[in-house]
């Protein structure tokens, strides 16, 4: 032994060591920890992770976990899309035009998110995309569609044909609030033939004798009731003077008991929002979908931070004081200083991300942009100190990068080549090497701006002689229904929000700006790591992505 080290001391630890062997579990404590008892200080907070100017994705870092009092399906994923607009789900598909038209805007909403219709297409088009959507469900209808006994069979084929329902009250000239004189539905006309079309709804509704109605004034609990009770689809309800005042649809009913997350405005309507350029020629379109009904616009071109979006958002909101406008330009802001501006010109929320989508190229071809993880970090920063929330669009791939996003201080995502390959997504499917797939495009495609003039604006290029593409085409393997994936999804954000120790969104974001949430950075081999490895063959049955736990 060397004769420097002190005696005393070595007897005391020999002592020590004694004195514990007779209690094998203070021994075990001691070998282990040398008879200290701290929790060392571990991990990064978002401060200290995005401090040193590297730009990160997602996969290259990790949320180390919490301590769990609490079951996943507790947890509560309610978040606010706009300063006026709150979801129960944060989950927003995107405006492109293989992702989001009608069918899945109301898949989306009926899941507690919400649907962004697309305007790569006509604004007559785009408007009665929209009306679908708030025509679809409702509680009171109170603008339902009306007909006079003078229509005709055909009238009312079209009509379902348009709106997708058939039950359609019939008043004395066609208007609401005019005295019910019947009701034409489905089963009124189904054995009709062609050469039947031209004949008057008169002829074939069910008389207004005949139908069950309930008063002015009844609550929407008692009008449910009537319908159960009386087994009809449709309930009128009427005046003391027998005029139309509102309606009330059975499958709306059954609805509110299936999809109890659905997300709704103050008409029990489901909320869907539009996709408009900056240009003026846009303004007629913005009427339009105005009319139909929409709850929020979001302003879609290829760059975020520019006069055109200024001017547009100062436009709407003197235009359209209750319209929610969500500024960020198809997701191009990735800087505070672009959130800046956009929010002192009055937007309520802001759409985050460049470069970072599967199909967007924009990072290769115009050198511009940031990493997702970083960018939503920083503005959603910045935002929030004006209480402006932020949507992360681009780089989500599974569930896990949808509570990193979260996690990371925005209050919804956007999703587009996580959508685009369900059922409800528009396009058809096709199979190739026997796997079945759906068309997906980026907006700056080639392909999506020869299909429209809206795409080439949007990437103001609809002048230039020769186009520069910021986008690619591909597919994507089917997904099945949205009414399967979503649940799936949002299932993944609670169990993830549990092992984080977070009891709601808002708890999520508490910890991090406080600093009580860590994360940790990821070297190449540690994503090799924590992905699927070493495995003869991966078999994955969540919808084609990677169950929870493997993300």
């Amino acid at each position: 032994m060397d004769s420097s080290y002190p005696r005393e001391r070595h007897e005391s630890v020999g002592k020590r060591y004694q004195s514990l062997t007779n209690d094998s579990s203070s021994m075990a404590d001691y070998l282990i920890t040398g008879g200290t008892g701290y929790v060392p200080d571990d991990g990064l907070t978002g401060a200290q992770l995005f401090a040193n100017g590297d730009g990160l994705t997602y996969n290259d870092f990790l949320i180390l976990p919490g301590f769990i009092d609490f079951s996943a399906d507790g947890v509560d994923l309610t978040s606010a899309l706009t300063r006026k607009i709150t979801l129960k789900s944060p989950l927003v598909s995107s405006p492109m035009d293989t992702v989001t038209e009608s069918q899945m805007a109301i898949g989306m909403a009926l899941c507690g998110g919400v649907g962004v219709i697309h305007h790569n297409c006509t604004a007559e088009f785009q408007a009665n995309e929209v009306r679908k959507v708030k025509k679809y469900e409702q509680g009171f209808i109170l603008d339902p569609v009306v007909m006079s006994p003078t229509h005709t069979v055909k009238d009312v084929a079209q009509a379902k044909k348009k709106f997708g329902f058939s039950g359609i009250p019939i008043t004395n000239n066609g208007h609401m609030g005019e005295k019910l004189v019947g009701l034409v539905t489905q089963r009124d006309i189904d054995f009709l033939t062609d050469d039947e079309m031209d004949t008057p709804i008169s002829e074939v509704m069910t008389k207004y004798e005949d139908l069950v109605v309930a008063p002015n004034g009844v609550t929407l609990k008692e009008a449910n009731s009537i319908l159960q009770k009386s087994k009809k689809g449709k309930l009128p309800i009427v005046n003391d003077d027998g005029e139309l005042v509102a309606l009330i649809a059975r499958t709306d009913t059954k609805k509110n008991r299936e999809f109890p997350l659905a997300s709704k405005d103050e008409k029990k309507q489901l909320l869907v929002g539009a996709a408009v350029s900056t240009h003026d020629e846009d303004k007629k379109r913005l009427d339009l979908l105005v009319q139909a009904g929409v709850d929020f616009v979001v302003l879609d071109s290829s760059q975020g931070n520019s006069i055109y979006q200024i001017n547009m958002i100062k436009y709407l909101k003197k235009s359209y004081p209750a319209l929610q406008v969500i500024g960020g330009n198809d997701g191009k802001i990735v800087t505070a200083a672009q959130a800046k501006n956009l929010i002192d010109a009055g937007a309520d929320a802001l759409r985050v991300g460049m470069g970072s989508g599967s199909i967007c190229i924009t990072q290769e071809v115009m050198a511009v942009g940031r990493p997702q993880g970083t960018a939503v970090y920083k503005v959603a920063e910045y935002a929030r100190r004006f209480g402006v929330p932020v949507i992360a669009d681009g780089g989500i791939s599974s569930v896990g990068h949808v509570i990193k996003a979260l996690a990371l201080g925005a209050s919804t995502v956007m999703m587009g080549s996580l959508l685009a390959g369900t059922s409800e997504a528009p396009g058809e499917y096709f199979f190739a090497d026997g796997v079945r797939l759906k068309k997906y495009r980026g907006m700056g495609s080639l392909d999506a701006m020869e299909k429209h003039r809206s795409s080439q604006s949007r990437y103001f290029s609809e002048s230039d002689k020769i186009k520069v593409a910021q986008g690619v085409s591909g597919s994507i393997v089917d997904k099945g229904s949205i009414h399967k994936f979503v649940p799936y999804l949002y299932a993944g954000i609670q169990h993830g929000c549990q092992d984080i120790g977070a009891r709601c969104l808002s708890n999520l974001r508490s910890m991090m700006y406080s600093g009580e949430l860590k994360f940790e950075r990821r070297t190449a081999s540690a994503q090799v790591e924590g992905g699927v490895h070493n495995l003869h063959k991966d078999i994955r049955r969540k919808m084609g992505q990677v169950p929870v736990g493997l993300s």
